[in-house]
This record gives structure tokens, sequence and C-alpha cells, in this order.
């Protein structure tokens, strides 16, 4: 493999095999998320809810990520990496498998507290995934290897809607149905434990590999605050994630509203398909693209172009609507990572606390859907204004940041 392998730091340590193991674990939680825009739509109609009060699926499981973020912080400083993650997917596994008690009980009051200890353990995953896929290489490449596991993640995306969907949405009927996807995650959840279980994680290399570079950029010194655009990136990242959630959470309104022939099913499947397909290829093309284009620029125009795709969808222009809403997707897609990657970038030992903080703004993922719900009651389009806002000031995030590296 060639010296400016993304994957292989200047010692020659190869980085790839962890890499792909750490880039499995993005597929995981990409597939539980995927599986709660479908929970969305279904808890309003089996548990009789309005908009709002469905809301509460991602709220329980945002919700858990603040919870968990700074204790999840401690757990991989004092655990390292490896028995981290490993914690990790276990409270991961034991969440999904409370959904089998929670069936037998009509009220959705078990399913949230199944959902909050399954995104406890989802936290603990991406405090150590995050800084485990940009620190596997030279950093110089650390966007470009965060947008590549992030792909992995777009893959999860599409798979869970499509999951939730055959078995929830087009299922028996019976209160089990909610169960039976989760049980098949636990049981792959459990078998990646098993496998990182027994595979080495280079952390001793990444570690001094931080440090070097926090070394040669001249930050090794100081705390997380001390760092320019820090703040910034922990308000772009709680913005972002309320927006893709608060976008995927009502898609099935917003495209049932505006199609009254299309069925629930059919625009699960869409939204798994279609939009899911679109994150994936976006996030795939944003990793390529990183090679010419200096990931705060991509940032900055992805951030531009998906605010004019939610001025679409709030002028409700019929199909040209519907095809903003559609292409959102793709750009949304490079976004979590490359904030992330921006982020943590020259962080040095501050590298795990600063994961934390940043994970730790996943909770605007809980917030957005309720809002959205409420400002969207009778017309799901004017939820979208705060999707509208959100990426408008990611596209100022990324221009900021552009601007500093040019200092």
């Amino acid at each position: 493999m060639a010296k400016n392998s993304i994957f292989k730091n200047a010692k020659g340590v190869n980085y790839l095999v962890p890499f792909l193991l750490i880039a499995t674990l993005y597929l995981l939680w990409g597939l539980a998320h995927g599986m709660l825009d479908v929970l969305n739509k279904h808890f309003q109609e089996a548990f009789d809810m309005s908009k709002a009060q469905s809301g509460f699926v991602q709220f329980s499981v945002y919700f858990g990520y603040f919870i968990m973020s700074l204790p999840a912080g401690v757990i991989m400083r004092r655990l390292g990496y490896k028995r981290g993650l490993i914690t990790g997917l276990l409270v991961f596994a034991f969440g999904a498998l409370l959904f089998i008690p929670a069936s037998f009980i009509n009220s959705p009051l078990p399913f949230f507290a199944a959902l909050f200890i399954l995104a406890c353990g989802l936290c603990i995953i991406e405090n150590g995934a995050h800084p485990c896929a940009t620190g596997m290489g030279p950093e110089e490449y650390s966007e470009q290897r965060i947008n590549l596991a992030a792909a992995f993640n777009g893959v999860g995306w599409i798979v869970g809607p499509l999951l939730g969907t055959a078995l929830i949405l087009n299922g028996t009927g019976g209160s089990f149905d909610l169960a039976k996807p989760y049980i098949i995650v636990a049981a792959i959840v459990l078998v990646v434990a098993l496998v990182l279980a027994f595979m080495h994680l280079p952390e001793a290399e990444m570690a001094a590999d931080a440090q070097e570079n926090a070394v040669q950029a001249g930050t090794d010194t100081g705390s997380v605050w001390s760092h320019k655009l820090f703040v910034f990136a922990l308000i772009a990242q709680f913005l972002y994630v309320g927006a893709q959630t608060g976008v995927g959470s009502f898609f099935i309104n917003y495209a049932v509203e505006a199609d009254p022939t299309m069925s629930n099913e059919t625009a699960g499947y869409l939204l798994a398909i279609g939009c899911m397909g679109m994150f994936f290829v976006g996030r795939l093309l944003s990793s390529l693209f990183m090679k010419w284009i200096r990931p705060s620029y991509l940032l900055g125009l992805f951030g531009l172009l998906g605010t004019l795709c939610m001025v679409l969808v709030l002028m409700k222009l019929g199909r040209a609507s519907f095809i903003g809403l559609f292409l959102s997707y793709f750009f949304m897609a490079p976004m979590f990572p490359t904030i992330f990657a921006l982020g943590v970038k020259g962080m040095g030992a501050q590298t795990k606390q600063a994961s934390s903080l940043l994970v730790m703004c996943i909770v605007g993922g809980a917030v957005f859907p309720i809002c959205m719900g409420l400002i969207g009651k009778t017309n799901m389009a004017l939820g979208f204004i705060l999707p509208l806002v959100a990426f408008a000031f990611i596209a100022l995030f990324g221009l900021m940041h552009a601007l500093q590296e040019k200092k």
C-alpha cells in the first residue's frame, strides 16, 4: 500500500483492517436509527398519537445520547476504545431485546424505555468509533476517512427502514411485530461484539499519532474550549442531528399529505430505498470529492444547497417540493462526519473529551421532531422551517472554518 494511503501512518502502521471493523459499527447504529422513522409513523396509528407525541420516539433515543455522552467519554478514557466499544455493544443489544417484553404491554412507554437504553449503548459506541475513524491514518485524510466510514452508516439507514417497513408497517398487525426487527439487530450486534473481543485495536498507535499531530499544530495545550470554532462545531452538530432526525421523522407524513393516494408502506419503502439510497451515495461521493475539495468548502456548499431544498419544501410546489425533500438527503450526507472531524481536528490529548461533547449534541434529535410536529400540526410543510435554519447555520460554519484554514 502506498505511503500516502489514508490508512497508513508515517511509521508504516496499517489501520485498514481495524478501520473496516469500526465501519461495521457505523452500519449497526445506522440500522437502529433508520428504524426510528418507521416507528414514528406506526406509533401515531397504533397508540393514537399526534405528530408531536410520536416525536417522543426520537426524543427517547436522543435524550439517551444526551444523558450518556459524558459518562460514555469517561468509559472510553478508563476502559480504552476496545473494551469501551464492547460495553456499548452489549448495552445496545440489551436495549434491543427489551422490545420483547415491551411488545406484550399495550403502551408506548415500555418501548420508549427500551429505546432509551438502546441509545445509551449507541452513545458509548459513537464516542469510540468517531475518534477511531478520524485517527486511523494521517490527519490530513481524517475527514475523508470518517466520511468513508459514514458511508457504511448510510447502508444501515437503507436497511433499517426496509426492515422496519417489512416487519412492522407491513407485518401481521400483532404487537410482537415491533420486537421482530430488534431481535434480529440484537443477534447481529452480539456477533460483532464477539469479533471485536478477539481483534486487536491499535489504540497506543492512534494516541501517539494524535499527540504528534497536536504538537506539530501547536494545539497540544489548553482545554477544548481554547480551540477556535469548537463551540460553533457543537452548535452545528446539534442543528444537523436535529434537522436530519426531523426530516426523516416526518418524511412519511409529508409524502402522504402531498399525495393522498400514497400509502404509509409505499412512503416507507420510498424512504428506505430512495432517500436513504441518496444518503448512502452522498456519503460515498463526499469521501471521493474530498480528494479535490477541502472538507470545509464542501460542507459550506452542501449546507447552502440543503437550505435551498428546504425552501422548496416550504413553498409546497407539488413534485418540485417533493424532489427538494428527496435531494436534501444527498446534501445532508457528509454533514455529521465532516462537522465531527473539523471539530476534533488538532485536539490531541483532548480528543476523547471533545468527542464526548460533540456526541452530546446529538440531543438535537430529541428536540426537533417534537417542535416540528407542533409547528406542522395542521400543515406539515411548515415544520421544515427548522431544518432550513439548521442547514443555513451549517453553511456558515463551513465558510468560517474555510476562512480560518486560510490564516
